[in-house]
């Protein structure tokens, strides 16, 4: 009987009976079970998109100097963050639905443990300062906002986000350990479990409220205050611009700026929706002292739902950014598909006309004009 059923790293692939009832019940095969073949599918179609699509990111922004900005700091830290858990978490978690028992060994299951929490701690921590950096650009006055320390501010930042998600993912590297499973009387099997048992249920409690808190309400709530005070912000400067240029170069550059506080915004909303369900489920689990007696279907596959759409966020920045962001489409189309070069010449044409009209403007040297898009 798998007692221990429910945790978000306990990865195996018990049915409801197994965990609803304190007697033991029959034993599902694997072989018997869908999710044994849809979540491999899945989790393969994950590694190589988000294997293509955060390593040309990271290209990107080696190679083109017009990439490397300070909010496009941020999105390389989101990519790193995500070809770690596609690389250092996901092969190895791809097999549980298809190898019963864990056979990588405790390093492996502390390793993967130390990744997941690492890449996520970095996603949301990242996502918050790139919020709080899109405030400050819509937000601040211009000579705030802009100085050749900004760029060292931001890697700063960067540096330092990684150096707190280290710290923070440490605990779940350290006490995991390989649990021993009794299916039944002639049959064990060993599973990555991150909560030691002389812990006591404490612990476990303590942990899924602290990652729920550190990873997910605290940040989101952050992120909210400050897209409500560039919402403010930009209303108010919308109609500042109404009354006093009327210039569709400015404008232009209005919409210019908060270009990519809504690129933001997407990945956050996407970061939201797939970490709601594990959340939601884990803390049902945790705090609800019925939860192995009420556990049925439903919670199963929410549970695995939960559980695989934790990676599918991995994959989904890349293909966010090709439809939300202009420079990046551009980018991927000449390096992904048989396309014309001629695309970003022309891009860099057109913004070196704006910038020159930009600075031809008398609107743009007016103190209440907006500030330029970074």
């Amino acid at each position: 009987m798998c007692d221990k059923e429910g945790d978000e790293s306990f990865y195996i692939n018990c049915t409801g009976a197994d965990v609803s009832n304190t007697s033991r019940t029959d034993y599902v095969p694997y072989e018997r079970r869908p999710e044994t073949y849809v979540v491999p599918i899945i989790f393969a179609i994950v590694f190589i998109a988000g294997l293509i699509g955060n390593v040309s990111i990271v290209y990107f922004f080696i190679r083109h100097k017009k990439v490397r900005t300070v909010p496009n700091t941020y999105i390389l830290s989101l990519s790193i963050g995500d070809l770690l858990i596609i690389s250092g978490a996901l092969p190895f978690v791809s097999l549980i639905y298809t190898v019963e028992s864990w056979p990588y060994g405790e390093f492996v299951c502390k390793l993967s443990e130390f990744v997941r929490d690492l890449s996520i701690s970095v996603t949301v921590i990242t996502l918050t300062a790139l919020s709080g950096d899109r405030c400050v650009a819509i937000s601040a006055p211009l000579h705030i906002y802009r100085g050749s320390k900004r760029k060292h501010y931001t890697i700063a930042i960067a540096v330092g986000i990684w150096i707190l998600s280290v710290l923070l993912a440490y605990p779940g590297a350290y006490f995991s350990f390989l649990l021993r499973v009794n299916i039944s009387e002639a049959k064990e099997i060993f599973v990555c479990y991150p909560f030691p048992d002389e812990l006591g249920p404490f612990y476990s409690k303590f942990v899924v409220l602290f990652k729920f808190l550190m990873f997910y309400a605290i940040p989101l709530s952050f992120i909210t205050i400050f897209y409500l005070v560039m919402s403010r912000h930009l209303i108010n400067s919308s109609k500042t611009l109404d009354r006093n240029c009327k210039s569709s170069t400015i404008r232009k550059h209005v919409d210019s700026r908060t270009k990519l506080a809504k690129v933001a915004l997407f990945l956050i909303v996407t970061f939201a929706v797939c970490f709601f369900p594990n959340h939601v489920f884990m803390l049902w689990f945790y705090f609800n002292p019925r939860a192995k007696e009420t556990y049925n279907d439903f919670w199963h596959y929410w549970r695995i739902t939960g559980f695989v759409l934790t990676f599918i966020n991995s994959c989904l920045n890349p293909i966010i950014l090709y439809i939300t962001s202009s420079t990046f489409r551009v980018y991927f189309r000449r390096y992904l598909c048989v396309c014309s070069k001629s695309d970003i010449n022309l891009q860099e044409i057109t913004t070196q006309q704006m910038d020159s009209e930009m600075r031809r403007s008398k609107c743009s040297r007016q103190p209440s004009s907006p500030k330029a898009f970074n």
